[in-house]
């Protein structure tokens, strides 16, 4: 596995790479065996030290962790430490979502950050109504748009509701957005406030046929 050490803040000198390297190295491949790359960021802030884990290690699994600590070394042990018990509670259904991994076609789609401080007070005033493309348009007919700052190229994979969870945990995503397997239709899974897994399936559970 290509893994990328950095330092913000901080001199990250050969020794603390080399745990880095081995100690994650360790933990990855006891359950992939061809993981891809990870990039580990050690940085400083105040009397802090801060340990940002990233691993792409299969198609469309993420494993993202962080701590801090008053030491490089136990900061970077405590998210390591993270990814074991992830890969630790996930190891059977990881070995079955890597069997079959290759069987379904992800949908491409674009992913969008929009600008939250950007504000259109004017088209606020207005009763906003949908455009013939499906934009909005405020009261006054003007068609706007939010501050699109970003780009990308992402995959809407084909998943059970417990594999969309288990890649939501991985990554600590606030919410994943995939294909349910049983129907091919468009669910979301997301992180509730109270600890638990919210998720929504607008389809009612009605096959549709797969393109």
């Amino acid at each position: 596995m290509h893994i990328i050490v950095k330092g913000k803040q901080l001199d990250v000198g050969e020794s603390l790479r080399t745990h880095v390297e081995t100690t994650l190295t360790g933990l990855v491949e006891k359950y992939f065996s061809n993981p891809l790359e990870a990039t580990v960021v050690l940085s400083r802030e105040a009397h802090l030290y801060k340990a940002d884990i990233q691993a792409h290690v299969g198609r469309g699994i993420i494993l993202q962790a962080y701590a801090e600590a008053t030491e490089p070394y136990p900061a970077f042990d405590d998210a390591a430490e993270r990814v074991a018990k992830r890969l630790r509670r996930y190891k059977r259904r990881l070995r079955d979502h890597h069997q079959r991994e290759q069987a379904d076609a992800a949908v491409p789609a674009r992913k969008y950050i929009i600008n939250a401080d950007a504000h259109d007070d004017e088209a606020d005033d207005g009763v906003n109504a949908p455009a013939a493309d499906g934009h909005a348009v405020n009261g006054n007919g003007a068609d706007h748009h939010p501050m699109i700052i970003a780009e990308m190229q992402t995959n809407i994979d084909m998943l059970t509701v417990s594999e969309a969870v288990m890649r939501m945990d991985l990554a600590e995503l606030p919410a994943l957005l995939f294909r349910n397997r049983a129907h091919g239709q468009l669910n979301m899974v997301y992180r509730r406030p109270d600890g638990n897994v919210g998720w929504v399936d607008p389809s009612d559970g009605k096959s549709v046929a797969a393109h």
